[in-house]
């Protein structure tokens, strides 16, 4: 046992000679695979710079998270554009290994309309500078969640140049996440792979993945279409697409009555015994009296309102009787030909396809590096921070700064609102209702509803902005889409009717709301003037 002892006490030195060896030597990888880290524990002076362009007026923040001392970028102002850049110290290629691009946002006021996206910009020889830093500045990637209007993901966009004609175009992954619409820190991860894969995770958990050489992953493709129909290509005056024709040799039936109605009356019906011919619908209100500040010359002479004439309650009717309609048996409508076979069919007509003038090929993206990290926002509220910004070559460094930075925010904040909706009673109503609103912006998304989405999510997003949103409402929404769907199943095209006000709804989301509250103001004006005058009902 002794000896045992001594040659235990004698290795153990070594063995934590070689541990404390390994830990510093990950630690220095660690360090070299951090490209840039800015936590803004210190003051954003002199290290970013802000945008002097006359648009953007919008006041940058140095301030602490609402209930924790970590401090972040804050977009301070509301209906404000916003524009701060922060150079690298050396550009960033995305060519060679892994890049992983990850930072921090929070929503402390919700988020109803506004952007919180980074754009990754391209040296500043493509042609910008800091102070002039405006949405024309050049970026390799724009990532990160917007959420207005129609609008609800979490972009990521890689602006690729054409071999073939230089020209630089702005590719979209298409299967992007939903923003999460609470008011907690929510951390964004792109992890961009050498073998042309993008994965975007929330929160460490991956939400989307791509190949960015795959043409079902981006809009458009990375790579187009090797053939393109030819814009020249018209087609033919004797070209005839009509697979269907009227019938030349068919004539209307002689019995076949155009003109007659759709409803007749029915002659079988019998006046019902106690109607009150003489009795009218309406009366005077007997307990009405005219208003002491009624004044006739500029109200007009005052009429008492009209209520239901208590004697018809007890009556079958009261008033004229007419005798009801029903169908007309002799009704046939217009007449029209049948159709046939169109013997002079010449099918579809399409242009034909010519070689594409864009088309290349190659074996993974020619991406330009990044050689500053920008956020150029238009934003409609306040109280968007962000923070821990992280461009690493290595996704356990990205996983690190999680779990060491975000993770213990998020569990304070997480915590806290937990208690708030227990103390209100709503913690499971809400917690249900943000299931459903989740679930039905995916289904607003499928390819048959597309006709439809803007119906849908105006659904929803009133159904997010009312604190008191009753299970009524949701269960209106999930109605409409199943409306939609027999429709489509059953072959018809009879669109869901949007009335004015949702018309005007949508049409004022972009403006803040203000056309809405403009209109409510109006309609508030009419209701207080019907108020001093009797508008006749006929």
């Amino acid at each position: 046992m002794k000896v045992l002892g001594l040659m235990i006490m004698g290795r153990f030195p070594l063995l934590l000679f070689l541990e404390f060896s390994s830990l510093q030597l990950l630690c220095f990888a660690a360090a070299d695979d951090v490209v840039f880290y800015d936590s803004f524990e210190e003051s954003i002076d002199g290290r970013w710079i802000v945008s002097n362009k006359d648009d953007y007026k919008g006041s940058w923040k140095h301030s602490k998270s609402e209930g924790h001392d970590d401090y972040g970028l804050l977009v301070s102002e509301k209906a404000r554009k916003y524009a701060i850049v922060k150079e690298l110290d050396e550009p960033v290629s995305l060519k060679d290994g892994t890049t992983v691009l990850q930072f921090e946002t929070r929503f402390q006021n919700g988020l109803e309309c506004g952007g919180a996206y980074l754009k990754y910009l391209r040296p500043q020889d493509a042609g910008w500078k800091p102070k002039d830093f405006d949405n024309e500045s050049p970026y390799s990637i724009m990532f990160g969640p917007d959420k207005c209007g129609l609008t609800n993901k979490v972009h990521f966009i890689l602006k690729h140049k054409n071999p073939k004609n230089g020209e630089y175009v702005e590719h979209h992954l298409v299967n992007t996440p939903l923003v999460p619409s609470d008011k907690l820190t929510h951390v964004y991860t792109a992890i961009l792979k050498t073998d042309s894969e993008v994965r975007i995770l929330i929160d460490g958990e991956e939400k989307a993945k791509g190949n960015f050489l795959s043409a079902e992953d981006f809009d458009p493709p990375l790579i187009p279409a090797k053939t393109i129909p030819d814009p020249d290509d018209k087609k033919p005056e004797d070209w005839d697409d009509k697979a269907k024709i009227p019938d030349p040799s068919a004539s209307k039936p002689g019995d076949w009555d155009e003109d007659a109605p759709m409803e007749i009356e029915d002659e079988e019906a019998v006046k019902p015994e106690g109607w009150l011919d003489n009795e009218p619908e309406e009366i005077d209100d007997p307990e009405a009296s005219k208003p002491d500040d009624w004044d006739d010359e500029e109200d007009g002479e005052w009429e008492a309102p009209k209520i239901d004439n208590p004697k018809c309650a007890a009556a079958p009717g009261c008033g004229e009787w007419k005798r009801p309609m029903k169908p007309n048996p002799a009704f046939k409508g217009r007449w029209y030909p049948p159709l046939i076979d169109n013997p002079n069919y010449n099918g579809t007509w399409k242009p034909r396809d010519i070689p594409n003038p864009k088309y290349f090929e190659v074996g993974k993206p020619d991406s330009e590096p990044i050689a500053a990290i920008g956020i150029e926002i238009w934003t409609m509220q306040d109280g968007i921070l962000f923070d821990n910004i992280l461009i690493a070559k290595n996704e356990k460094v990205a996983k690190s700064y999680r779990d060491t930075q975000w993770k213990p925010k998020f569990e304070v904040e997480k915590k806290k609102q937990k208690a708030e909706e227990q103390a209100n009673g709503s913690g499971e109503l809400e917690g249900f209702q943000k299931q459903v609103f989740h679930v039905l912006y995916k289904v607003a998304d499928i390819p048959f509803l597309s006709k439809y989405k803007p119906q849908i999510l105006d659904f929803i997003e009133r159904a997010e902005t009312q604190p008191n949103i009753t299970i009524g409402l949701l269960v209106s929404i999930v109605v409409l889409i199943l409306t939609v769907f027999f429709m489509l199943i059953s072959g018809g095209k009879k669109q869901p009717r949007v009335d004015k006000k949702t018309e005007v709804a949508e049409a004022s989301k972009d403006q803040g709301r203000t056309g809405e509250k403009e209109a409510e103001e109006e309609d508030n004006k009419e209701t207080a003037g019907a108020a001093r005058r009797r508008r006749r009902d006929t």
